[in-house]
């Protein structure tokens, strides 16, 4: 495998040709924030939070999804990269109605989390206020789509790992939603196999285990990617 060289911040760093921007910058610890990502499913873009600048052109990348080059000079940093990502960040609290005092994972939300980072302490764009249900006929899990920010987090755990294809997106732009099979109430779906996956895997209060009360929505992400190393390296084999 060829080996690329590169600059990220400064820093002369190398890496595998295959490798993603955000890959190297998690090896060399350099932070970036993301809201789709996660580790052990494939990337997709969709927050736009790891937007990076690259050397010769206007163009913001989304470091997830952009793979190396050789001679590539990234900055992750700057104040054009701050300005979006709080832009970004608004405008996903306007969008959906996110209300962090009574949410089940109030102070384990990885949105509440970047806001705070990003100082985002008040929304200048006109809250939307839409009217989203919330889904409870699952008997151990719910759905409230008031605090989905449609990252497709649950998707493609749902169908990369889990293998079950219960997820998946219906509608389109502000009418988008996370459904079940074809749309149907998550507790008559046939596919689902109950593991909990999508809910481990969600950023915020959106996917949630009935009966968790206010910050008790603890997510153990990194089950997820030890699965996926698992069957990778064949550890469960006989």
């Amino acid at each position: 495998m060829a080996v690329k060289t590169l600059t990220i911040d400064g820093r002369p760093l190398t890496a595998p040709d295959d490798a993603t921007i955000l890959d190297v910058c998690q090896e060399a610890g350099i932070a970036l924030p993301t809201l789709c990502h996660l580790d052990g499913v494939g990337d997709v873009g969709a927050c736009r939070l790891c937007l990076v600048e690259i050397a010769g052109s206007p163009k913001l990348f989304p470091a997830c999804t952009t793979r190396v080059a050789e001679g590539m000079e990234v900055t992750t940093n700057s104040p054009r990269l701050q300005h979006y990502r709080r832009l970004t960040l608004e405008l996903l609290f306007a969008e959906r109605n996110h209300v962090c005092a009574v949410c089940v994972a109030n102070g384990q939300c990885e949105l509440q989390s970047l806001a705070a980072d990003c100082g985002v302490d008040h929304v200048r764009y006109e809250y939307q206020t839409p009217a989203c249900d919330v889904d409870q006929s699952h008997p151990l899990f719910g759905m409230d789509h008031n605090r989905c920010i449609l990252c497709s987090r649950c998707v493609r755990v749902c169908w990369q790992i889990e293998g079950a294809a219960t997820k998946g997106v219906t509608g389109r732009g502000s009418h988008s939603r996370i459904a079940t099979d074809l749309n149907q109430p998550w507790g008559d779906s046939d596919t689902c196999s109950w593991c909990g996956k999508c809910v481990m895997g969600c950023p915020t209060g959106a996917l949630f285990y009935r009966g968790a009360a206010t910050g008790e929505m603890l997510h153990d992400r990194s089950r997820l990617e030890a699965i996926v190393n698992a069957r990778e390296t064949k550890q469960w084999n006989a």
